[in-house]
């Protein structure tokens, strides 16, 4: 069993930390709290991220790490504002910003990728 006071960690892997670093820093304005040799941390909202180099990565075709949000639309326009494209996925069912509402029209998604390519996600509800 984890200790109550374990902390969650999250890695975004990425072949160029130094280039990456602007995206989630500058962009998605997150804080750097840190680095060393083997990564870059920053404060994801309450969550430890860090940035770690993997000379050999690839990403996947899924999300990664997503932030629930209070306002997804407004959140989805301050990004694209900021040079963010949103996914589209044929067959899915978004809308024209790349946002998918769930049938019951409780929950909306959308998904942007860093410039690596890694998935990153947002949602609402």
């Amino acid at each position: 069993m984890l200790p109550a006071t374990a902390r969650p960690i999250a890695f975004i892997l990425t072949r160029d930390r130094a280039a990456l670093l602007p995206f989630y820093r500058d962009v998605l304005g997150l804080a750097v709290t840190g680095a060393d040799d083997y990564g870059t941390v920053l404060d994801a909202r309450g969550l430890e991220l860090r940035l770690t180099t993997v000379a050999d990565h690839v990403a996947g075709p899924h999300p990664v790490l997503s932030w629930s949000v209070p306002d997804l639309r407004a959140t989805v326009a301050a990004l694209v504002a900021r040079g963010v494209t949103f996914l589209i996925y044929e067959g899915f069912g978004q809308d024209a910003d790349g946002i998918w509402t769930s049938p019951d029209g409780k929950v909306m998604v959308a998904w942007f990728a860093d410039p690596e390519g890694n998935v990153l996600g947002l949602s609402e509800g």
